[in-house]
């Protein structure tokens, strides 16, 4: 498989935080379709896969959800789609649960033996190679970290159809957790909110050039 390269560079370069959407213009759904099988591909540590990506159309929910989103007051009024990101509780990622025992099986295919030597090595990376089990916050932004990796590629593919897209982080956890609760039926003993994203097409050009470090300040090789 040959992509080219230089598309996928203009498509880095077109892509920013777009802070408003134009309302009137609605991605078709087979396009969304595709920014959604690209979530779903992403990779995760072990393949464990620790999330569910909720699509947000409903207004009325989108404006309670503004109330708590600051960073997102233009962005979730006016985006064609929103995607919010939920991500498994510690208790689902440790390598001695249910969750994790079934995906193995039922999911990842893995023979018996197989499974539980790979349950043995996910043991070893959570309580000491990356202390994991020491608390609940770690494991839970071990989990959250894998959530980053289908943000990054949805963006990035969205961008190379033509597609905006704005990541959103600045939001009030738990007001915005309460109301999907209420809402929308989210369990909150099973997942808590990771970020929101929104889709849709620029109202506006990017009110700046986009600016980056020098890849010498970023960038060093180990010869």
């Amino acid at each position: 498989m040959t992509i080219n390269k230089q598309e996928i560079l203009d498509a880095f370069g077109f892509r920013h935080a777009c802070k408003e959407f134009d309302a009137e213009r609605k991605i078709d759904a087979d396009d969304f379709e595709f920014i959604l099988e690209i979530a779903r591909l992403s990779p995760s540590s072990f393949g464990l896969e620790p999330w569910q990506f909720l699509v947000v159309q409903n207004p009325d929910l989108r404006e309670k959800l503004r109330q708590y989103t600051w960073g997102g007051q233009k962005q979730l009024p006016t985006a064609s789609h929103v995607v919010l990101t939920l991500v498994r509780k510690s208790y689902f990622m440790r390598y001695d649960s249910e969750y994790l025992y079934r995906l193995m099986r039922e999911v990842q295919k893995f023979p018996e033996d197989q499974a539980k030597t790979r349950t043995a090595v996910i043991e070893k990376f959570q309580r000491s190679d990356f202390n994991l089990l020491e608390s609940e916050r770690a494991i839970t932004d071990w989990a959250t970290r894998q959530t980053y990796l289908p943000l990054a590629n949805m963006m990035t593919a969205a961008a190379m159809i033509g597609i905006d897209s704005c990541p959103i982080e600045g939001f009030e956890r738990t007001d915005l957790e309460r109301v999907l609760a209420e809402a929308a039926d989210v369990n909150l003993e099973h997942w808590s909110v990771a970020y929101l994203l929104a889709f849709g097409y620029r109202k506006n050009p990017p009110a700046r050039p986009k600016t980056r470090q020098e890849r010498d300040a970023v960038v060093r090789w180990l010869d």
